[in-house]
């Protein structure tokens, strides 16, 4: 939920949706920098020599999931390969130097695929199972900082335990949240599989089962699709203080910080006579397992402060319910005071006209289980005044038209700025992960508005293990939260929103962010709008659960009109007003900070690497003494994450 106070009032959560828009940055194209860096870790021991129920050699199947890995990995991703098992025998003499029998076929590099499927075929599956020393040096392989993902697959325990592998990944990330492990049971029996979970689990991955060749060849894709869409924090460093006098002046662009549990940090933004501006803060949760409902609570304050640190009674607070979902938390706000005119008294309202303002953003409520500091990434945009609003008309909200053609497929991304790209009007298709949270990005020129919904199809298995929560959010460029529907999911095919045809947004104009149509305020800034889809991980996560086939279907209606004309720049040629390429311009020295400055002034639109996953999903509530799972369902408004 959001709370927001001005002027010295706290205004009730239901006018939460009130709120003015702040704007939009720009998306990072550099190749590969939307995929967390994963090593492959494949089980080449002698069991692999086997064969399966239906009679293939496990090797043989492994070699095929990894072909099918390579086809369908993204060009750019990073993926390297590790085996263990193919240097010695599995006899007792060759225990010692089995055990040690680690081999790094490929470096988590830009993927190679020719290379990476000669390595593969080229394995012959011979000694011990030494799944903590393969955790240890896939592991150092790993870039030292930002996510990194690890994927293994395993037709059985550690035959070289001690140490136990579940400890091997707790001393891994003993020192932060990056590494993600996980896990694959290849025709696994309960000792390796319970095994196989607590490795996954300790690091926030997920435990999938695969009994037989066609299921490895199946979700081996899957899973590593899962790890490569990891979300990594980005941006210039920067350190906020302690108080407004000794915090650090941030220009329009990105930034990262790191923040404590309920700490609170002080960052300064000038900004001239009759612009706004604009400051985001956002905290990416681990995903943990086990954390009580009634202890799962995570929130985020950010405070506005003028001239000599005058308290400008502009509050707000954005709260996670279920932060060990792996939810991304962002608190924002839109600061008009520069707009805003002198109120002519002797000394000047120190929270109106131009000057140097202060935000201050506060982790003051912590979820149990979370790490004491977590990385922060920072927004400051400001924007220019304008001369001229362009139409003030609220234009009714675009009707929802059932698409025809065939479907096109899409992928995902793990966050705003790698957002998968829906390039008009159609039908869309995904697989979603249970515990993924995707973004999806669709292009709105001044005048135009679209509505959606999305369908979740139908996946084998039914009770507790197969229960999660779907959900999906509607983001304005700003990464305002325009709408959000929600509900539970079984297996069976359903869709969202529940009670109404689409999600939809009103055309989109500059005026809407003062109109009396308090919900068509969000939808004032051309650019990038973002669908985000979730689905949550199963009540009862045992590894048997479904990724979830998804359509996405999408009308954008209405015809491009001229949009506003900032004073300091030409009418908009483009049709996406101050913003460019999906809300990024490059002023001053923020070019460094690679993230995108709201000017006006004609500059060319510069990529940012920030990005987050907004969890916007449902509150799962466990019933004391029942163990029932609860799904509440809320339209509107921020949501309680």
């Amino acid at each position: 939920m959001r709370l927001k106070r001005s002027a010295g009032v706290v205004m009730s959560a239901v006018l939460l949706c009130l709120l003015g828009t702040p704007v939009a940055f720009g998306q990072s194209e550099e190749p590969g920098s939307r995929y967390a860096p994963t090593m492959l870790v494949l089980d080449a021991s002698g069991s692999m020599a086997e064969a399966d129920a239906d009679g293939v050699v496990k090797m043989d199947a492994a070699k095929q999931a990894v072909h099918a890995v390579v086809e369908a990995a993204p060009a750019g991703s990073r993926v390297g390969l590790a085996v263990y098992g193919t240097g010695t025998g599995n006899s007792d003499a060759e225990r010692a130097k089995g055990c040690e029998d680690v081999l790094v076929l490929r470096e988590p590099e830009p993927i190679e695929k020719s290379v990476m499927a000669d390595a593969v075929d080229g394995l012959t599956p011979r000694g011990y199972t030494p799944i903590g020393k393969a955790l240890r040096v896939a592991a150092d392989r790993l870039p030292e900082q930002g996510p990194r993902a690890i994927v293994l697959v395993s037709d059985g325990e550690d035959t070289c335990a001690p140490p136990q592998p579940c400890e091997v990944v707790k001393e891994l990330t003993a020192d932060g949240i990056d590494l993600v492990v996980h896990t694959v049971g290849f025709a696994v029996e309960q000792q390796a599989r319970s095994q196989l979970t607590c490795v996954a689990h300790t690091t926030g991955g997920t435990y999938t089962d695969a009994p037989d060749a066609r299921t490895l060849e199946e979700i081996l894709p899957r899973v590593t699709a899962t790890a490569l869409r990891n979300y990594e924090p980005a941006g210039v460093p920067i350190a906020g203080s302690q108080g407004y006098d000794s915090a650090p002046v941030a220009g329009p662009g990105q930034y990262l910080d790191t923040i404590g549990q309920r700490e609170r940090r002080f960052y300064a933004v000038d900004v001239p006579e009759g612009a706004t501006a604009y400051f985001s803060a956002t905290v990416s949760f681990p995903r943990l397992s086990g954390i009580s409902v009634t202890e799962d609570f995570s929130s985020l304050q950010l405070r506005t402060y003028g001239t000599d640190g005058e308290d400008c009674h502009e509050f707000e607070t954005e709260q996670a319910t279920r932060s060990s979902d792996g939810v991304a938390l962002t608190v924002a706000t839109t600061w008009q005071g520069a707009a805003e005119a002198e109120t002519g008294s002797e000394q000047g309202d120190r929270c109106k006209g131009g000057g140097r303002y202060y935000f201050a953003v506060e982790w003051s409520r912590v979820a149990s289980g979370v790490p004491e500091r977590l990385p922060m990434e920072l927004l400051v945009g400001v924007e220019a005044a304008v001369a001229d609003t362009g139409p003030t008309a609220v234009r009714p909200k675009v009707e929802f038209v059932e698409p025809t053609g065939p479907a096109v497929p899409v992928t995902g991304g793990g966050s705003f700025n790698v957002a998968g790209v829906l390039t008009g009007s159609g039908s869309y298709t995904d697989t979603v992960q249970r515990g993924e949270f995707l973004f999806y990005r669709v292009k709105l020129d001044w005048g135009q508005g679209l509505a959606y919904r999305v369908r979740f199809g139908q996946t084998p298995g039914r009770g507790l293990p197969n229960l999660s929560n779907i959900s999906t959010t509607l983001y304005a460029p700003s990464r305002e939260q325009i709408d959000w529907d929600g509900t539970a999911y079984t297996g069976s095919a359903n869709a969202l929103p529940t009670h109404d045809p689409s999600i939809a947004t009103v055309p989109v104009r500059y005026n809407n962010r003062t109109a009396d149509e308090h919900s068509a305020r969000s939808q004032s800034v051309a650019g990038w709008y973002y669908i985000a889809v979730k689905v949550s991980p199963p009540h009862e996560d045992d590894g048997t659960a479904h990724p979830v086939p998804v359509h996405i279907e999408l009308t954008v209606g209405g015809e491009p009109e001229q949009g506003p004309r900032y004073r300091s720049g030409s009418p908009d040629s483009g049709g996406v007003g101050p913003f460019g390429d999906g809300g990024a311009r490059l002023g001053g020295d923020a070019g460094q900070a690679r993230a995108g400055v709201l000017t006006s002034s004609p500059t060319q639109a510069t990529p940012s690497m920030l990005g987050w996953v907004v969890a916007a999903g449902l509150t799962g509530v466990a019933a004391a003494g029942t163990g029932l799972f609860f799904f509440l369902r809320r339209r509107g408004g921020p949501s309680a994450r």
